[in-house]
């Protein structure tokens, strides 16, 4: 069982406990210590025991778009009666940029579709380190790209390291043909830990992620220096946020990504973009995992759905 942090015992739960210490019996803390490879396969099966059956009437293809490093996985979830939807979500997991891939978030696409109506795309970026940035971004840049190409109006959505990506390519693609309609970010990292905003020393012990372990992530994804003006690789760099995709943010209270949201949020808001930031108390990094177990987490997905529908019908 996890240690009660004293800082932590009375802002969660006894259902969100019971979700960290069994995450924890999967992907002990100390994973980023193991090689590439064992953390992938860490992940794998941490993934695979907490995997949801898929919602009936989705219909689920594998397929594959054009991106300048070859072509990229992509996996389709189409509701039925999803034929006059207004928009399609694509999706990027999360995993640091170094894990996960088209089954560590099979059920939570899925389960959107199914609530949304939406037809989803996950996109299997590739990963690094064999990768380094700006190869994730390319990948999720070019899914995009392709998929409006397809006549649907799109919607960013990601989590974590997917989240930075949705939100990198919206800022790319404003006022292009391809620019998605809106975007969700779930517990984004976003380049917080370059500004040093206060979550990563208030949280820098919480469950799930540490700020070690986002260290670790930023210093793997690149080779050489960590980039300070790069939007792509951290949208909160970015100097001009006007004309951006409006945004709907959730983040973990318990997280040291929280801050991340918070300032993205208040920064769009003052270019004059549609922007909404939901905190959710009590709950901790990588909580989607959560949502058949933890009401809040529950709730919270809810909100996600409900969050995306908003931003679809908006189109």
């Amino acid at each position: 069982m996890t240690r009660r942090d004293p800082l932590y015992a009375p802002r969660i739960d006894e259902e969100t406990w019971v979700f960290i210490d069994r995450t924890n019996a999967f992907y002990p803390p100390d994973t980023i210590d193991a090689s590439i490879s064992r953390q992938r396969a860490i992940y794998d099966e941490m993934c695979s025991a907490f995997r949801q059956p898929r919602p009936s009437g989705i219909t689920v293809r594998d397929d594959r778009v054009k991106g300048n490093g070859g072509d990229i996985p992509i996996r389709r979830y189409r509701p039925d009666g999803s034929a006059q939807a207004s928009a399609t979500v694509v999706y990027y997991h999360g995993g640091g940029f170094v894990v996960g891939g088209l089954d560590s978030h099979d059920d939570i696409c899925a389960e959107i579709a199914a609530e949304t109506g939406f037809s989803v795309v996950a996109v299997d970026y590739r990963l690094c380190p064999e990768n380094p940035h700006p190869a994730s971004y390319e990948d999720a840049r070019a899914a995009c790209e392709a998929l409006a190409a397809e006549g649907r109006e799109i919607i960013l959505c990601g989590d974590s390291a997917g989240g930075n990506l949705a939100a990198a390519v919206c800022l790319a693609l404003r006022g292009e043909p391809a620019a998605p309609v809106g975007q969700l970010l779930i517990y984004p990292g976003l380049g917080g830990e370059i500004l040093g905003l206060p979550s990563y020393r208030e949280e820098a012990h919480a469950p799930l992620l540490t700020t070690r372990d986002v260290m670790f992530y930023e210093n793997v994804r690149v080779e050489g220096e960590v980039p300070r003006n790069d939007p792509t690789y951290a949208p909160l760099s970015a100097r001009d946020l006007t004309g951006v995709a409006p945004c709907v943010i959730q983040t973990a209270d318990c997280d040291p990504l929280r801050d991340d949201g918070a300032t993205y949020v208040k920064r769009l808001q003052d270019a004059g973009v549609e922007a909404e930031w939901i905190n959710e108390p009590g709950l901790v990094h990588g909580y989607l995992r959560a949502r058949t177990t933890s009401t809040r987490a529950k709730h919270s997905f809810a909100r996600i759905c409900n969050a995306l529908r908003r931003l679809g019908k908006a189109t």
